[in-house]
């Protein structure tokens, strides 16, 4: 099977005021925080590991004011092509995150990138990053507890895409980074339990060789928030089972222990964002832009 081509290049926020102040999904508790060194240490671990496989990471400092700005998926969903470096950055459903965005915005324009917003400052439609995904030509994206349906058209528009739209359900998977990680142009992890019926059949018709994940192993692993480099995925956990079936694929699984990351509701995804998901490579143009829907 063909690799991904994407997964070399990212984005992310060292974790120099993680914590958790506030509770906007259901694995946040102020009461438990994390260990801030101990978390320091995990992410430049992380970080190590990524750049040993070949990866390219870049880091952005994080604000004091904005604890969750480690997970640097959703700062925005970054797309280079042939018309130059886009990234449409992300318009937060809850106001703690928001300042992210422009500290966002700052760095990646300093590098070279032309922004662009589907909302902003609690204004239009809400879009986290995090809920996109290339896969199969189309850019794949959940809707429901934080990206709204409306971000849809407009992603679509704005960028000239297809969009494939999924309904997401539940309330612990609530971006699909936590129940999606395509692994090659055929096959790709994913926990239907996310999902309504109608987006979790059509999921799993997109996807010609699905791993299929229970909702225990989606939840209590983090073992879809995960990342791959060519042949190799980067895990916090990955049960016997999805092992075998890794491994059987010709996989390898290399683990990073990244558990104070879990306790504010992400793991290796969420704190990682690829600046190399390519439209006309990985995303196929559609002029005017479509959204497609489950029936």
């Amino acid at each position: 099977m063909a690799e991904l081509t994407w997964g070399r290049h990212y984005a992310a926020v060292e974790p120099t005021a993680f914590r958790v102040d506030y509770a906007i999904n259901p694995f946040m508790d102020p009461a438990v925080q994390p260990d801030a060194a101990l978390a320091h240490a995990q992410w430049t671990g992380m970080v190590r590991v990524l750049r040993s496989l070949g990866a390219r990471v870049d880091v952005l400092p994080q604000r004091d004011d904005a604890p969750d700005m480690v997970y640097a998926m959703n700062l925005g969903l970054a797309l280079p092509g042939p018309a130059g470096d886009r990234v449409v950055l992300s318009h937060m459903r809850y106001p703690q995150r928001r300042m992210e965005t422009g500290s966002a915005a700052g760095w990646f324009e300093s590098a070279g990138w032309s922004t662009s917003y589907v909302g902003r400052d609690g204004v239009g439609a809400h879009l986290e990053a995090g809920d996109a995904f290339a896969f199969g030509g189309d850019l794949v994206v959940g809707y429901g507890p934080r990206t709204e349906e409306l971000a849809l058209k407009a992603l679509a528009t704005d960028l000239g895409l297809r969009v494939r739209g999924l309904r997401i359900t539940h309330p612990g998977m609530y971006h699909l980074d936590l129940a999606f990680c395509p692994l090659d142009d055929r096959r790709a992890m994913v926990c239907p339990a996310a999902l309504d019926d109608a987006s979790a059949a059509a999921l799993l018709d997109l996807v010609p060789e699905p791993l299929v994940l229970t909702e225990e192993e989606a939840l209590t692993t983090f073992c879809a928030n995960s990342v791959v480099v060519g042949r190799t995925v980067v895990m916090p956990a990955c049960p016997p089972r999805v092992r075998a079936q890794l491994e059987e694929w010709g996989f390898e699984v290399v683990l990073v222990e990244v558990g104070e990351f879990h306790k504010g509701g992400g793991s290796v995804r969420c704190l990682t964002n690829p600046l190399d998901v390519t439209v006309g490579r990985e995303l196929a143009p559609v002029p005017g832009g479509e959204v497609v829907l489950p029936a």
